[in-house]
């Protein structure tokens, strides 16, 4: 069976690269039209979004934004909507580390960045899309969190590990909030992602070298595989499925 997302308008915050490219990619070759997102590198993220928009043939817009501020998420949704009367998809996926500092470092800017782009551009931008889902009575809302989320992530990661659990926990809440409106919103938890910047610029290199022979799987995961978990997400064949999250990695965690 082929998912089809003709028609539809997607939104993928932090999409230039890693996951959230990989999920641009795949929704933009299922018939989606996308909105793609960066706070920097414009250049770059434009360029990305023709490469997408050549090979798929979906309408694809660039636009550089910070989602945590109100009024740059606003283009997101300006964006998209430029592009048809409705947004039926929208990605959560900005996010990141930043840095590894201990709790006994506490460092109180550290902890602000880390919540607001981890946490704070998915309140926002599922508060911007809402009325729009409601009005249409549909959409998919869904938020990407981390197997950190569940077992504390590595050292130094408490405050991306506490973020993560939040956005577990707010897909729950916002599930809820909208279920009788027939919005979907469910939770993608990665594990252990080759070829991101998470894991390239913050976990050494024999960490990369030993995962494999401890992943049941017998191998590292790809944005890819995120990226096509989150599709079957966005599809129809989600339409049951609400408040739950979806573990992508290797069998490496299983709650």
């Amino acid at each position: 069976m082929e998912i089809q997302l003709k028609n539809k308008t997607a939104i993928v915050t932090g999409s230039i690269q890693g996951i959230g490219l990989a999920i641009a990619k795949i929704l933009a070759q299922s018939g989606a039209n996308v909105v793609m997102n960066s706070r920097r590198d414009g250049n770059v993220l434009q360029n990305r979004a023709e490469e997408i928009a050549s090979e798929t043939g979906a309408k694809v817009k660039a636009v550089l934004a910070d989602v945590t501020k109100r009024d740059e998420a606003q283009k997101l949704i300006d964006a998209a909507m430029s592009m048809g009367s409705t947004i039926d998809i929208l990605v959560n996926n900005a996010g990141g580390l930043v840095k590894r500092v201990p709790v006994a470092e506490f460092d109180e800017q550290h902890f602000q960045t880390v919540m607001d782009i981890n946490v704070k551009s998915a309140f926002l931008m599922s508060h911007l899309v809402m009325p729009y889902m409601k009005k249409q009575k549909s959409g998919k809302i869904i938020n990407l969190s981390s197997q950190a989320a569940h077992d504390g992530g590595g050292n130094g990661a408490a405050a991306y590990s506490a973020s993560k659990g939040a956005i577990w926990t707010f897909t729950k809440s916002l599930a809820k909030e909208l279920a009788s409106f027939k919005v979907n919103v469910n939770c993608v938890s990665p594990g252990f992602i080759e070829y991101t910047s998470f894991h390239d610029t913050f976990t050494p290199k024999e960490v990369h070298e030993k995962m494999p022979s401890i992943i049941p799987l017998g191998r590292t995961g790809t944005p890819e595989d995120v990226a096509k978990v989150t599709l079957f997400l966005a599809s129809d064949l989600a339409d049951y499925l609400t408040g739950q999250s979806i573990e992508v990695n290797g069998g490496l965690y299983m709650p």
